[in-house]
């Protein structure tokens, strides 16, 4: 009876999980390389926030994106470097700008326990930038964005995490200059 109510559970949650991946808006991502001249190699990668970006209020918020573009990266042949950020072949440094939009089209920083109107949207963006770590020369850069409403799950930044750092890396490196949509 214990394997059958595990196994129950397990599936529930499973449905519950899809559910809400059905129910996440598509992601809008744009991505510039020259991988067809200069192809990207995959090696070791040192994953790092944007240092203006960091502060203590947005460190539980930052190491939720710091995994889930780790997850993607290595997904797309990436290891991440352990011994130290020095002796990685590349960094990826990621920004992250989340914004509220109004019923009326303003839009304003997202601010944690600020109440707002069900019509409101929170806007996602997370912004990656692989660089070469000898000679600094960037080899690959995306952003992806989505707009969610205020309150939905797809606006925490959990689901978000994941749900833009997979779409941004999705058939990696993608075609350059061009905008996609990912659902």
């Amino acid at each position: 009876m214990n394997g059958f109510q595990s196994f129950a559970t397990a599936a529930l949650a499973s449905l519950a999980l899809a559910g809400c991946a059905a129910m996440t808006p598509p992601v809008d991502v744009t991505r510039f390389h020259n991988a067809q001249a200069a192809p990207i190699v995959p090696g070791s990668v040192v994953i790092e926030a944007n240092a203006a970006d960091l502060g203590d209020s947005r460190n539980i918020e930052y190491t939720t994106y710091r995994a889930a573009l780790l997850r993607e990266l290595q997904r797309v042949g990436f290891s991440e470097a352990r011994d130290g950020s020095g002796n990685s072949d590349y960094v990826a440094r990621y920004t992250i700008e989340r914004a509220r939009i109004d019923a009326g089209g303003s839009r304003s920083p997202v601010s944690v326990g600020v109440g707002g109107s069900t019509k409101d949207k929170i806007v996602t963006e997370l912004s990656v930038r692989i660089t070469k770590r000898q000679g600094d020369q960037v080899v690959w850069e995306g952003r992806a964005s989505v707009e969610a409403k205020h309150g939905s799950p797809a606006s925490q930044p959990g689901l978000a995490a994941a749900k833009l750092a997979e779409a941004l890396f999705k058939d990696f490196p993608g075609e350059s200059g061009t905008t996609i949509r990912v659902p």
